[in-house]
């Protein structure tokens, strides 16, 4: 009998089974530090690095200006409420058309353009026009952003990319306001904004040139209700505490202000706006320097209970604003506190987000948390600012604690 052997199977190419070869899935499996993500990092850090230095020195020229707390709060709540359906549709549409390279290019031109303007307002119209542009370039580029992160990476490296983006993104923005606390002695503040475009120039024009998108086959034709409504069950629940932390989670700026505020009586105006600046960058440091090691500290232990005491050291952080204190050092420890507590949420929100989402709806699914934190900034911010004004300091930073801490509380007893 003669036996013929089976006949050999042929291989199927690797593209013909929807894997394309390309340069950042080699880069992702060799090393989570590839160019792409080492790039956004760069890109982060130059705009933080302008955007933390024209915040630095917000306050200070809206009160020149003739401003208060209740009106700084008002322009970073209508700022962020302005950004928040722009964030969803971005995210989405990126999704969408398989592409999300162009809505960050976009994203962060118009940060620039929005940072260089302040330097031409004359009135709080014009500090708000200014401020809504910036914050639009940040809610177009966003959850594109975060979505090529996750893009350019595995899985288990989540934790330290975001970390490691976040602290690139913090580093600009201790580097900021310290170069804010050296010119404000010396140049006029609106020669400052000028300065700040500089760097905003430069993270437009590294995410352009320097980071690559891979080519992918886009799955997801659905509209954009549509989209939403595909997010996982889990992940709704999650923004559900995203949600209540975002309603006491009001703009650093107005820590800024109130630290100005309790140290001018003894200080003098300069030198407390100085000072303000000061601590401000001691809370950027930490907020660096705390941001990698937390998002390697999540990708073994876990990430949800972690997230869960940022929030709570975040009300921890509102409270320590109530009291009338005089004292830089009293006032440092909780600037201190507060840049710890945001580098756990920044670096951990996504981190979650990430592990809860599919490919196919990063855009939509991170355009929809940044969404949620948009209108809890949008609330926030303008609640604290008025509670501040108009009762009392207590009732405004007291607010803010009580939401925060019980949004810490809800992430921590859900099931995700």
């Amino acid at each position: 009998m003669v036996t013929t052997a089976p006949p050999r199977k042929r291989s199927v190419p690797l593209k013909a089974r929807g894997f394309e070869s390309h340069p950042l899935r080699n880069n992702m499996n060799r090393s989570w530090l590839n160019k792409n993500i080492f790039a956004m990092g760069l890109t982060s850090f130059f705009s933080d690095f302008g955007h933390e230095m024209a915040t630095a020195i917000l306050p200070v020229f809206l009160v020149s200006l003739g401003g208060s707390a209740a009106l700084l709060g008002l322009i970073e709540g209508i700022a962020d409420a302005s950004i928040s359906f722009m964030k969803l549709v971005s995210g989405w549409y990126s999704d969408f058309i398989g592409k999300r390279k162009p809505f960050a290019v976009i994203g962060y031109f118009l940060t620039a353009v929005g940072v260089g303007s302040f330097a031409l307002a004359s009135s709080w119209i014009h500090i708000l026009i200014s401020r809504v542009v910036a914050w639009l370039g940040r809610g177009t580029r966003e959850p594109a952003r975060d979505a090529l992160l996750v893009d350019s990476t595995g899985p288990k490296y989540y934790g330290r990319v975001f970390g490691f983006h976040r602290g690139m993104d913090t580093l600009g923005a201790v580097v900021g306001p310290a170069l804010a606390f050296f010119l404000i002695k010396f140049i006029s503040l609106r020669s400052i904004f000028l300065v700040a475009l500089i760097p905003s120039i430069l993270a437009f024009l590294t995410i352009s040139f320097f980071v690559k998108e891979r080519s992918k086959v886009n799955n997801n034709r659905t509209q954009l209700v549509g989209s939403v409504k595909l997010l996982p069950s889990k992940f709704r629940l999650f923004l559900i505490a995203v949600g209540i932390f975002g309603l006491g989670n009001f703009a650093d700026s107005l820590f800024i202000l109130r630290a100005t505020q309790l140290l001018t009586p003894v200080k003098g105006a300069i030198m407390a706006a100085s000072l303000a600046i000061l601590l401000y960058l001691l809370h950027n440091i930490f907020y660096a320097g705390f941001s990698f090691p937390i998002g390697a500290l999540a990708d073994k232990f876990g990430k949800k209970l972690l997230l869960s005491f940022g929030y709570f050291l975040t009300g921890i952080a509102s409270l320590g604003f109530i009291f009338n204190t005089k004292s830089s050092i009293y006032l440092g420890l909780f600037f201190l506190l507060a840049g710890i507590a945001i580098a756990i949420t920044d670096a951990l929100e996504r981190t979650v987000a990430a592990d809860l989402l599919p490919e196919s709806l990063r855009g939509t699914g991170y355009g929809t948390l940044a969404t949620v934190n948009g209108v809890g900034d949008f609330a926030s911010s303008a609640i604290v600012g008025y509670l501040w004004s108009a009762i009392s300091p207590l009732f405004g930073f007291g607010y803010g604690a009580l939401m925060t801490i019980l949004g810490a509380f809800l992430l921590f007893s859900f099931r995700i």
